[in-house]
């Protein structure tokens, strides 16, 4: 039973790991046997995230490049694959927020969210499949969220983009299936992360969460691991084009 959810011997490219979600995830799939390979733009993040798990015994990669630029990213994984060896598993968790009221959301604030929220993930997840489909294996997990199913006010633009994740990650799955691939994103609820920091140190919002979700409470990064783990494992060699909600059961009820 051990073996279907062991990662040992696969090398895994987490986008923007150095902090939050993606690092917690490189941190749960290092423990699993995965070799990783984190990145991000800021060399000193990385660096400094790449310590941490090295300390813990982990075999830790950097690549540094911007997930939006198209050739910057096909440059980088074509040079990692032909320098260091394939990619096994790719997590696409680089992603943004902006909280604004929907009629005076800036324009730009928007382009950066389809950029960084949808274009990175066919971006890099295009680059990285090309190899895969070539060995016939591969597995790739795209980070959605509970705004993926829900909106709130405040970030019409971001629920949209989260949206599309899902509906990427459908294509994804139905092109490259075929060719031994398997595709599927993870949705998190409310987790208490850099990305919600401002929510996380509100009272008033902390309360109505508590309320809203069954679990009543956030959601912690390490309770992500278990769902990135199995995607990226064999126990999951049938599963393809599914969000899995981690939510603490938010989209469940009214």
């Amino acid at each position: 039973m051990s073996d279907l959810f062991s990662l040992a011997g696969r090398r895994a490219l987490i986008t923007g790991s150095s902090q939050g979600i993606g690092f917690a995830l490189a941190k749960g799939l290092a423990e699993a046997g995965a070799e990783i390979v984190l990145n991000g733009r800021d060399t000193g993040k990385l660096e400094a995230a790449a310590d941490r798990l090295k300390g813990q015994g982990a075999t830790v990669h950097t690549l540094a490049f911007d997930a939006t630029d198209h050739d910057a990213v096909r440059t980088a994984i074509d040079g990692f694959e032909r320098n260091t060896g394939p990619i096994d598993i790719l997590i696409n968790n680089a992603g943004m927020q902006h909280r604004t009221e929907l009629e005076n959301f800036p324009a730009d604030a928007f382009e950066r969210l389809l950029q960084t929220n949808i274009a990175s993930v066919f971006h890099v997840g295009q680059a990285v499949a090309r190899h895969m489909i070539g060995r016939s294996t591969g597995k790739i997990i795209n980070i959605a969220s509970v705004q993926t199913a829900l909106a709130r006010p405040g970030i019409a633009p971001y629920t949209a983009t989260k949206g599309a994740v899902a509906n990427l990650t459908k294509g994804m799955a139905t092109d490259w299936a075929k060719h031994g691939l398997q595709c599927n994103a993870i949705a998190p609820g409310y987790f208490d992360t850099p990305l919600n920091a401002a929510l996380v140190a509100d009272p008033e919002f902390s309360a109505w969460l508590e309320k809203r979700t069954p679990a009543g409470r956030w959601g912690q990064v390490e309770e992500l691991v278990g769902a990135a783990v199995f995607l990226s494992s064999p126990a999951s060699s049938f599963v393809n084009g599914h969000t899995l909600f981690v939510d603490g059961g938010i989209t469940a009820s009214l």
